[in-house]
């Protein structure tokens, strides 16, 4: 009976580790009002006027043209008008940040 139990435990912890594990996205931070509209350096003064007036910070992803929201408001706005490659992974639909960091934009 425990040898039962401690294999189903352990099939659960194999089965769960890889939907826990950290993702990676390439994209610009912008606002969620341009979206892929604002996916360029010369966005961020119009995304943080759109933030000042409610609009949250997203990441656009040209790869997959999608725009995801992101968790963590302060550290997106550390990068908007950035070109940024963000780890972490996907709750709640939103990005649940790890990290953020700058990437060189062609």
């Amino acid at each position: 009976m425990i040898r039962r139990m401690a294999t189903a435990a352990l099939i659960c912890l194999v089965l769960a580790a890889p939907v826990a594990m950290a993702e990676e996205w390439v994209g610009w931070i912008t606002d969620e009002h341009c979206g892929a509209k604002g996916a360029s350096a010369e966005h961020k003064s119009c995304a943080l006027r759109c933030a000042g007036r409610g609009a949250a910070f997203v990441l656009y992803n040209p790869a997959d043209e999608k725009t995801y929201k992101l968790d963590d408001q302060a550290a997106a706005k550390e990068h908007v008008g950035h070109k940024v490659k963000v780890t972490g992974t996907i709750e709640e639909g939103a990005i649940k940040i790890e990290s953020i960091t700058e990437v060189e934009a062609e």
